[in-house]
């Protein structure tokens, strides 16, 4: 009898082991701590609650319950709510998507403050009926928004997870986990909809419960992410250490301080691998971007932009180097205030291109040994480059 139900036991656990990827995430994850999954399905649990309220919301909205509402009005509303976030998907990754890579710490917790701000505003529509096609289709933009960057930045990070090129496996055990959880999601909903129903304030008070778990845990697996692969945050973070005590920081410390909200602070953004024109606008600049430039690419700021204009034989290794010495500016260079005396703050500004040329020259090579020496993949980057690629040749005197 022992034995049986030991047998029992044994194949229970071979089930959860293979149905639900915990050997495999353990093994190709082992940058991934506990935390992060514990807080994926902490924020798998409360967004399935929280949809189901902003589900019921709607659907009494659209008029289910109401005898005076019409299949035709609902049906317009609907198919104008799925209109709109069809528009806003395909703006959105027209304007954002190559941003989800390089970003996808940041565009996921964006994508979850998001979604629960669509969530409330489903909930809040039916007591605005004079504005509720408004609101629902605002919010599916705001769903259509989340349902790109959602979407994208999990498989950036899947990536991620795949040591041993198990993407594939690893994205299905980590849809099986999230159905369970809202498998359980929806059993507590069964339970929560008779007590919440055409009552606000419980509504809204369970809402912002679900919320605030929601958010918390998502956060707390989002910052347990650590990634070596550079981009440029944590880039600059490296870079910026090494500059001030000569310390290289390692993945983690880099991770641990690595921004996951965005940011709007005034500060001189960078762009790379842009076209010729956002570089030099003329011979004499030309001359002034290749003077102490020896490398296999272009830099000059512009309309109060660091570009970078990279050459087709440039390495990953002369990409980092790049981005390194813009970084350096964009530190060192303030927002453009005023169009006053624009030809001597350009002056100023290839007096400092000059000057990073020089630096670079002398840290480099150092700092590159000691960012592979600390555990940085430096085989890849995940750096926003563009396509533009572009060849210039010097003529010998």
């Amino acid at each position: 009898m022992g034995v049986k139900v030991n047998q029992e036991e044994t194949l229970l656990l071979e089930f959860l082991k293979v149905s639900f990827c915990l050997k495999a995430i353990q093994r190709a994850s082992v940058m991934i701590t506990c935390s992060t999954s514990f807080g994926i399905l902490c924020r798998a649990f409360s967004s399935s609650l929280s949809g189901t309220l902003a589900t019921q919301a709607s659907l009494k909205g659209v008029g289910v319950g109401n005898q005076e509402a019409t299949v035709a009005a609902a049906t317009v509303t609907w198919l104008l709510r799925d209109g709109t976030g069809m528009l806003g998907r395909i703006l959105f990754a027209w304007q954002k998507g190559n941003k989800l890579d390089s970003e996808a710490k940041k565009w996921r917790l964006f994508a979850d403050v998001l979604n629960d701000i669509a969530m409330l505003m489903e909930i809040s529509a039916p007591y605005f009926p004079a504005c509720f096609t408004l609101i629902v289709c605002t919010a599916g933009i705001f769903k259509s928004l989340v349902g790109v960057a959602g979407g994208a930045t999990r498989a950036a990070l899947t990536v991620h997870q795949a040591r041993r090129d198990n993407m594939a496996d690893i994205s299905a055990k980590d849809g099986s986990q999230e159905t369970l959880v809202n498998l359980a999601g929806l059993l507590v909903s069964l339970i929560l909809i008779p007590l919440v129903t055409d009552n606000l304030i419980l509504t809204l008070s369970l809402f912002f419960l679900f919320t605030v778990l929601h958010l918390f845990a998502n956060y707390k697996a989002v910052r347990s992410v650590v990634m070596e692969t550079l981009n440029e945050a944590r880039l600059s973070i490296v870079l910026q250490q090494y500059l001030s005590d000569r310390r290289m920081l390692s993945p983690l410390e880099a991770n641990q301080r690595e921004p996951v909200f965005l940011e709007f602070r005034k500060t001189v953004p960078i762009k790379l691998g842009v076209r010729l024109q956002e570089v030099v606008q003329s011979p004499e600049e030309l001359n002034l971007a290749l003077k102490e430039n020896n490398m296999p690419y272009l830099l000059g700021v512009q309309n109060g932009c660091v570009c970078v204009c990279l050459g087709p034989e440039a390495s990953v290794h002369d990409e980092i180097r790049a981005m390194c010495q813009a970084v350096w500016l964009s530190s060192m260079l303030s927002p453009p205030t005023c169009r006053e005396q624009l030809t001597q703050q350009q002056q100023r500004n290839w007096e400092m291109v000059h000057e990073s040329h020089k630096l670079i020259d002398t840290v480099f090579n150092p700092f590159l040994k000691g960012v592979e020496a600390a555990g940085w993949d430096i085989k890849r980057t995940l750096l926003d480059w563009d396509e533009w690629r572009v060849e210039w040749k010097i003529k010998s005197n």
